[in-house]
């Protein structure tokens, strides 16, 4: 099978930047496992690395110090992307890679993301219930969030509980079949020969980085990219809109909490995905854990896996 080396993480911890040294080092693309970086007109809010677009080979790529980085800065807020669609996608840009005769890596910490391409989910395809979406939309995140636990505690373990959009999804899925939502991803036989690093850091430290990422995004203008986004007609019932980043500063903008109470939330809500993060990956005993600015003993992991 051909070579898929992923970086993954939680959040603050440097995958992107790792990334970049280690593609510059052994000839290789990214290929982004963040269920946010995807949507345009969002950089700040969902922490997109700093690039430009270019047309290589009659199509345009997102370049990150000359590296490509696909999946990233793509679609428009109000579109639809599923798990199925980014598992497509993804395979179909790593093919390409290894025809390119480069080495693809997987970045990012969207775990639901990752699992479905190393553990090669066989993803349900079951069609949207709008009855019942409509009937469970009606609920407070609160009540959808209880009802999940209750009806499929092992989806509830894994999906971004602070997502709507994806307790919704977990529910219809589990009330129209009755079957776990998580647990109807299969696994079928491997794709690629994967090896998995993950970025170790304190978790205080992590914490620590979060916090002094939201101050920076406050700074670099993230209240003008969310009014922006609300001017254009993108509403906070969008996908895009109700992740983190945005969603926190809807009653801020509604005059129901100051600026300052937003961005406490924002910190809250980041440190409490890091937490889930965590636990998700902890669960799989393949990934190679290394300090996460300790690149030599990355670069030797991977001189001896494409070696092997």
């Amino acid at each position: 099978m051909r070579k898929l080396i992923v970086i993954l993480g939680a959040t603050a911890t440097g995958k992107t930047a790792l990334a970049i040294k280690l593609c510059q080092i052994f000839n290789g693309e990214v290929i982004s496992a963040d269920s946010r970086q995807i949507y345009k007109y969002m950089p700040i809010g969902t922490g997109q690395p700093s690039g430009i677009w270019k047309t290589e080979q009659n199509r345009e790529t997102y370049l990150v110090d000359d590296i490509p980085y696909h999946l990233i800065d793509c679609l428009e807020p109000d579109e639809e992307f599923s798990l199925a669609d980014f598992k497509k996608q993804a395979v179909r840009i790593i093919q390409n890679v290894h025809k390119s005769q480069k080495i693809p890596f997987l970045v990012g910490g969207t775990g639901l993301y990752i699992s479905a391409l190393v553990d090669n989910f066989d993803i349900p395809k079951i069609k949207p219930n709008k009855k019942l979406r409509r009937e469970i939309e009606n609920k407070s995140l609160t009540e959808m969030v209880e009802l999940l636990k209750k009806e499929d505690p092992v989806s509830a373990q894994s999906i971004d509980l602070l997502n709507p959009r994806r307790v919704v999804r977990a529910l219809e899925v589990v009330l129209s079949t009755g079957q776990s939502f998580a647990k109807q991803q299969k696994r079928a036989k491997p794709l690629f020969d994967v090896l998995q690093v993950g970025l170790q850091r304190p978790r205080e430290e992590i914490y620590y980085r979060v916090n002094q990422r939201v101050d920076q995004m406050i700074e670099n203008g993230l209240m003008e990219e969310v009014k922006k986004l609300l001017a254009k007609g993108y509403n906070w019932d969008l996908p895009a809109m109700s992740g983190l980043g945005y969603r926190q500063f809807r009653d801020y903008l509604a005059g129901e909490q100051t600026l300052a109470e937003a961005v406490e939330i924002l910190k809250r809500d980041t440190r409490r995905y890091v937490k889930r993060q965590l636990t998700w990956f902890k669960r799989d005993k393949s990934i190679a854990w290394i300090k996460a600015d300790d690149i030599h003993q990355c670069e030797q992991l991977i001189k001896n896996f494409i070696l092997t």
